[in-house]
């Protein structure tokens, strides 16, 4: 009960915020959430950094430079673990190369609530309720060239968070959803003390229909979101490689707004906001912002990265992640580190949140475990 509660406090601070700084929200926010421990130590970014298995989730065509035949992996990450001990979110994915230039990959998302007690009276025996969410992908990604790739993913997503009750029966909301991703990757370039290699690339996420609970109740739009980044590797010499990057990420969701103008967003601020299609808006999300362009640049989140990586064997990361204040404010650096032993590779990260809005995720230690399988690809 204490946790149902929680919940509701939550999703009412945020209502209140969203009312007052035009915060945008979402369903099935955990898309969002970093599900890999890589990743996470770099401050949450993956579009622009080397490959790994958990490439899905950042940018699907990174999968076409993969360097081995296939990979599974699986991570597991706590969420609210200071007030909760069975809420998180778990991954787990697969790749296998065709050949040098296609490649497919699946994985799975499931993000468990836990077990909440519900009652209607304090003497009244509870119901056991576990609401979930989940996503299940699949992504084909081609070289066009020896350095670009692009990649399709498609995406079903499930949000079942209602609670049946004697009236009406629950039912999970579900979704479908699109990517289209790019990568690039330079060939190795000799500079005077150092070799390097350029990275960039993008990827337009969960692009789909919007989720209804209720039959003829409000639409929640998906966090379709846009991430674009690029990074340089620093090549000392076949031991040492020191990568650095930069991300940024601009949800294409319309803003919160005053259609009225009555200055406040109210009821009738919210049915016409309704009327807007997950397409449109997805397109009105770069100009709408009540401020102007100044308020459509606090809506862009940006992160730094960086990863050391010696002798493939082990590697240390670190990182940081901004949101403005008044688009949710969240603000962290990232520590993080990986250990690989022939074909295993186990990788952790931690957060230190630096805002005044506590991030779920504070003093949470994540792990990730990987495994590559099968015949060598050279990307030169």
């Amino acid at each position: 009960m204490k946790k149902l509660l929680l919940a509701v406090i939550v999703l009412i601070a945020a209502q209140v915020k969203a009312q007052q700084e035009r915060a945008i929200t979402t369903a099935v926010p955990f898309l969002t959430i970093a599900s890999d421990a890589r990743a996470a130590g770099m401050g949450d970014m993956g579009v622009a950094t080397t490959f790994d298995i958990f490439s899905q989730q950042w940018n699907p065509a990174k999968f076409a430079f993969a360097t081995q035949k296939s990979g599974v992996a699986a991570s597991f990450t706590p969420y609210l673990e200071t007030i909760v001990n069975d809420v998180s979110l778990l991954n787990a994915s697969y790749y296998n190369k065709l050949n040098d230039r296609n490649a497919f990959a699946f994985s799975v998302r499931y993000f468990g609530l836990g077990e909440i007690e519900l009652r209607q009276t304090i003497d009244e025996e509870a119901t056991l309720v576990n609401p979930n969410e989940f996503a299940i992908d699949g992504s084909y990604s081609l070289k066009l060239s020896p350095t670009f790739s692009m990649a399709v993913a498609g995406r079903f997503i499930s949000s079942n968070l209602r609670f049946q009750d004697a009236t009406q029966d629950s039912q999970a909301a579900n979704a479908f959803a699109v990517d289209i991703a790019g990568f690039y990757r330079s060939r190795e370039i000799a500079y005077n003390s150092f070799d390097g290699r350029w990275r960039a690339g993008f990827n337009i996420s969960n692009l789909g229909n919007k989720i209804q609970y209720d039959a003829g109740g409000q639409e929640n739009f998906l966090p379709t979101n846009l991430k674009f980044g690029a990074g340089f590797d620093f090549i000392f010499d076949q031991d040492n490689v020191l990568g650095v990057h930069t991300e940024f990420n601009k949800l294409l969701v319309p803003t919160p707004r005053d259609f009225t103008g009555d200055g406040i967003i109210g009821p009738e601020d919210n049915d016409e906001y309704q009327q807007i299609g997950f397409l449109s808006g997805a397109f009105e999300s770069f100009g709408d912002a009540p401020d102007g362009f100044s308020e459509e640049l606090q809506e862009i989140t940006w992160a730094l990265g960086a990863e050391y990586r010696f002798q493939e064997a082990f590697m240390l990361r670190g990182g940081y992640f901004n949101e403005n204040e008044e688009k949710g404010a969240r603000r962290f650096f990232t520590l993080g580190a990986g250990f690989k032993f022939k074909a295993a590779q186990i990788d952790l990260s931690y957060l230190f949140s630096t805002s005044q809005v506590r991030n779920p995720l504070e003093n949470t230690l994540r792990f990730s475990l990987s495994f590559n399988f099968g015949e060598e690809y050279l990307n030169d």
